[in-house]
C-alpha cells in the first residue's frame, strides 16, 4: 500500500478574548489522542475555505463568517503525507461545541505548548503565538533609537528587532539597559541582530535574528535563545532557515525599497510562491506600508516587517 497524501483545510479559531480553539482527536484516529487545530481534508472540487467552513461546521456547529490565510505546513509522516492549509478565522456565528463527540477547549495561546500535537501542527502553534508585525528599529544614535522605540510600542507593535550594527558595543549595552524594560513593560519582545557588536555577550533580549549569512554560516539553531528569526531572500535560505529550526523569517525585498535600489523586487506572485513552500512563519519586507498587512497575509504571510512604516 503506497503512502497517502492528504490536502487539509484547518482554523485557528480565536474568542474575543484571543483564545484559541483545539480539539481532541480521537483514540481511533491517524495521530489518535492528540491535540489539534480542527479542521478536515478537501472534498473534490473544494476550494479550502470551502472545506473550512464545511468542516467547522459539522465539527463545531459554527459558521465561518471572515478568514485569511495563516501559514501552510507540510510534514511527512511515516504512513502519510500531509499538508495543512492553515487560516485564520477572524469571525464566527454560533457557538462552538464538540458534534462528533471529541472534546474541545479554548486555550490562551502562550499556554499551547502544554499540550501535545501531532508533529504537523507545531509550526502552527508559532504562528499562532506570533503577532502580525514585525518592526526593525534602526538609527545612528542612541537618542533617536530610543525616540523610534517609544513611537513603535504607542503602535501596539509586540515584535522588534533591534538592528543597531553602528554602534559601540558599550553603546549597545546602555541602550538595552532602557529598551528592554520599556519592551517588557509593554508587553513586546525584542530581537537582537546578529551583526550588533558583543552580542554574545548580551543576554537579556528575548532573541536573535540572523542576517541571511550568519543564518547560512551556521548548521543548527543557536543555542540559549527564546526567539530565533533570520533574514531570507529566496528558497535556498528559507530552506536552510527552516531545517536549522529558526521560529520565523523575514522575506525580502517583496517590492522596491529607497535603500535598496539595486536589489531585484520578488513581487507578490513570487512572494506568496517561496512563503507557500515555507514550512515556518514568514514575514513580508520591503517597500511596504502598514496598510499593505492585508495583501501580505493573503499571500500566506504572518504579517509584515519594516522600519519607516512603524514611524510614520
Amino acid at each position: 500500500m503506497g503512502e497517502r497524501h492528504l490536502h487539509v483545510a484547518v482554523g485557528v479559531i480565536r474568542d474575543n478574548s484571543g483564545n484559541v480553539l483545539i480539539s481532541l482527536r480521537h483514540k481511533s484516529a491517524h495521530q489518535g489522542g492528540l491535540w489539534e487545530f480542527p479542521g478536515g481534508k478537501l472534498e473534490a472540487g473544494e476550494t479550502v475555505e470551502q472545506a473550512l467552513a464545511r468542516e467547522l461546521k459539522e465539527e463545531l456547529g459554527i459558521l465561518v463568517q471572515a478568514s485569511s490565510p495563516l501559514i501552510q505546513v507540510t510534514h511527512n509522516y511515516s504512513d502519510l503525507s500531509v499538508l495543512l492549509d492553515v487560516w485564520a478565522v477572524r469571525h464566527f456565528s454560533g457557538t462552538a461545541n464538540g458534534h462528533e463527540g471529541q472534546k474541545i477547549q479554548w486555550v490562551c495561546p502562550e499556554q499551547l505548548v502544554d499540550y501535545k500535537f501531532p508533529k504537523a501542527n507545531y509550526p502552527i502553534i508559532t504562528a499562532v503565538t506570533l503577532p502580525s508585525e514585525y518592526a526593525i528599529l534602526n538609527a545612528d544614535k542612541s537618542d533617536v533609537l530610543l525616540s523610534n522605540l517609544n513611537k513603535i510600542l504607542d503602535k501596539q507593535v509586540k515584535l522588534i528587532q533591534a538592528r543597531l550594527k553602528t554602534l559601540s558595543s558599550i553603546e549597545v549595552k546602555a541602550f538595552l539597559e532602557l529598551a528592554v524594560p520599556l519592551c517588557q513593560e509593554k508587553g513586546a519582545r525584542l530581537l537582537l541582530n546578529s551583526a550588533v557588536k558583543g552580542i554574545e555577550k548580551l543576554n537579556n533580549a528575548d532573541g536573535i535574528h540572523l542576517t541571511s549569512n550568519d543564518l547560512l554560516a551556521v548548521n543548527h539553531r543557536p543555542d540559549g535563545y527564546a526567539l530565533v528569526s533570520a533574514s531570507c531572500h529566496n528558497q535556498l535560505e528559507l530552506q536552510h532557515a527552516e531545517k536549522i529550526g529558526v521560529d520565523f523569517v523575514v522575506l525580502a525585498p517583496v517590492l522596491t525599497t529607497k535603500t535598496h535600489l539595486d536589489a531585484k523586487p520578488l513581487g507578490w506572485e513570487r512572494f506568496k510562491e517561496l512563503t507557500a513552500k515555507a514550512n515556518i512563519p514568514v514575514f513580508a519586507l520591503g517597500g511596504l506600508l502598514r496598510s499593505d498587512k492585508i495583501t501580505a497575509q493573503a499571500s500566506g504571510a504572518q504579517g509584515i516587517a519594516g522600519i519607516s512604516c512603524f514611524l510614520d
